[in-house]
This record gives C-alpha cells, sequence and structure tokens, in this order.
C-alpha cells in the first residue's frame, strides 16, 4: 500500500495531558510536580475528558479559614475544599463522552493544616496532599461523603485511585533510577546512550 507523503500530524488537544495549573501561596515547599500527577492520575482513572481544566491552589491557614467560613459556614480552617464550575451541567462535565472544553474546577489545598492529619495517619505530608487532591478531584467530579452510602463509594474509589497511583508512581521512579545506573555503566565503559542505540 502507498502512503503519501506529507506533513507529520500536529499533536491536537485531544491527546495532550488534562491542563492543569498549581499556585503554591502557603508558605510551605512542597513537590508540586506530584500533586499534579496525582491530580492527573485521578483524572485519567476517571476518564475525564483532556479538554477539562483544573486549577491547584496551595493556600494559608488564615486564607482557608476564610473560606471554610465564607463558603461552608463552618469556622476554623480544613484541609481540602473543591470548587466545581456551577455552569458544568451534566451535558457539558468533562467526564462525558465528547464533550467541549470545560473549566472543571479548583481545588485549595492547606498544607500547614494537612501536616497534622499527614502526623497522626502516620505518613508524610506529600502522600497526605496526595490524598487530599484525588479527594478534591472526586468531589468536582460529584462525588460526595455526606451519606454512608456515598462515603463508602467516594472513600473505596479514592483508596483504590491512591493505591495505583503509589504504584505507578513507584515504577515510574524505578525505572529512573535504573537509567540512571545505566548511564553510569555506559559511561564507565566509553558508551553514551546514543552509541548504545545505534545513532550518531
Amino acid at each position: 500500500m502507498r502512503v503519501a507523503a506529507g506533513r507529520a500530524a500536529e499533536p491536537t488537544r485531544d491527546n495532550q495531558p488534562v491542563s492543569i495549573e498549581i499556585a503554591n501561596e502557603s508558605g510551605v515547599a512542597v513537590d508540586e510536580a506530584s500533586i499534579v500527577a496525582a491530580a492527573r492520575f485521578a483524572l485519567d482513572r476517571m476518564n475525564v475528558s483532556k479538554l477539562a481544566e483544573l486549577s491547584v491552589l496551595l493556600v494559608e491557614l488564615d486564607v482557608m479559614s476564610d473560606l471554610h467560613e465564607r463558603w461552608m459556614d463552618l469556622p476554623g480552617p480544613t484541609d481540602v475544599m473543591a470548587f466545581p464550575m456551577d455552569e458544568l451541567e451534566n451535558a457539558r462535565r468533562p467526564d462525558a463522552p465528547e464533550a467541549g472544553p470545560a473549566l472543571l474546577g479548583d481545588i485549595v489545598l492547606c498544607p500547614a493544616f494537612a501536616k497534622d492529619q499527614a502526623r497522626k495517619a502516620g505518613h508524610s505530608l506529600i502522600d497526605e496532599l496526595h490524598l487530599l487532591t484525588v479527594h478534591g478531584v472526586l468531589h468536582l467530579l460529584g462525588y460526595d461523603h455526606a451519606e454512608p452510602a456515598e462515603e463508602r463509594e467516594m472513600f473505596t474509589l479514592q483508596k483504590r485511585i491512591l493505591a495505583d497511583f503509589r504504584t505507578a508512581a513507584a515504577e515510574a521512579k524505578r525505572r529512573a533510577a535504573q537509567r540512571v545506573e545505566d548511564d553510569k555503566l555506559l559511561g564507565a565503559v566509553g558508551l553514551s546512550e546514543s552509541d548504545k542505540t545505534g545513532e550518531h
């Protein structure tokens, strides 16, 4: 079969990852890239359209307290809040088939508040922030935990997504470490990665 020569296909928005913006205004240094990775993993696992856009904001305790009181009428800070876009009707949900571009919403995290929860749970702050990020994504997609049945569904799904994310992250870390070791070995014998693959 003859294939006509032509320009390579331009990348389309469909095969680009979901757009996720993150801003850390919390004063706490965290691995922002891994928070984005957790959000992206959850969105992919939930089959959310690549056209969706998500914003993640990390804030200080006083900012979270203000948001918590203003939007939930509850005093004091909390760990995570999710603000879905009101105009995101079912027909335009980014996880619906053939959806158009849509802003999924905002997830607000409070690392200072999450630190204590992480300590009580016996894991790291970044593990807690991954959990809260996935929790926020599920809220944006309409999951809730007001009723026992809803809570079981949401938390079971959250646990499964987190476990799969951690497995995938550990495997990616293992592969990266293996590449470093391979590069060291190749360098020791005077080869480069391009030599190994036959590239010049």
